[in-house]
């Protein structure tokens, strides 16, 4: 098959309103996606079953099903009963999806801190809430730094799912462009830079902050 790298410049410019669609709904997707993470990592380690155990229902629904479904269905389903937006869709279901796996990257590092900390605090008279939020949390966050960075990585990628629900982002403006140039491959390929330049981005960006954090000294 003929591939004709003299074109991709001139077809460049049609992708970047895409890209930027692309890291819009990326962007909204984590940012939504760490709230309910951490808010579900704290009720996935409560002691209370009325808060636990919704929290595991989450986590296995999520878990046990495909991203796609879930587009779809919060698409069909949530829009005709709430009105929503085919973008407020695509960054709802990220959202979801992500927290879960969010959720449990954050469990895991807040599990991982000694007991001996909290208990330490709470002998000094420190109560909970403010133990969890200036001494374990903290070190929790330095821990969960390097699987959030694969997390963010891999949510990136899964925005290209929103171009089923017509999202203009860069998979369905490759599609677009190729259906009329009949250009599929380099359309794709120019597609392929543009996630493999932010994925360039994020990964850089996380390298630093562990950097600064100094991840590797637990």
């Amino acid at each position: 098959m003929y591939f004709d790298i003299a074109v991709l410049p001139k077809y460049l410019p049609y992708f970047i309103p895409a890209a930027w669609m692309t890291l819009k709904v990326s962007a909204l997707g984590i940012l939504l996606g760490v709230c309910l993470g951490l808010g579900t990592a704290f009720m996935r380690i409560s002691p209370r079953r009325v808060l636990h155990l919704p929290a595991r229902a989450y986590i296995y629904l999520v878990r046990g099903t495909p991203l796609l479904l879930q587009l779809l269905f919060i698409y069909f389903g949530l829009r005709s009963l709430a009105g929503l937006s085919a973008l407020t869709s695509a960054v709802l279901a990220l959202g979801i999806h992500n927290g879960a796996y969010i959720a449990e990257i954050f469990r895991g590092a807040i599990v991982s801190i000694s007991n001996g900390q909290m208990e330490a605090a709470r002998s000094l008279g420190m109560p909970y809430p403010r133990a969890m939020l200036r001494i374990i949390l903290p070190q929790a966050l330095k821990r969960a730094v390097p699987s959030l960075g694969n997390q963010f990585i891999i949510a990136l990628k899964d925005s290209s799912l929103a171009s089923t629900i017509t999202i203009n982002e860069l998979l369905l403006k490759s599609q677009q462009l190729a259906s009329s140039n009949f250009m599929m491959m380099e359309m794709l390929f120019i597609a392929a830079l543009f996630y493999l330049f932010y994925t360039a981005i994020f990964s850089w960006l996380f390298r630093r902050l562990e950097s600064r954090l100094d991840v590797s000294t637990q």
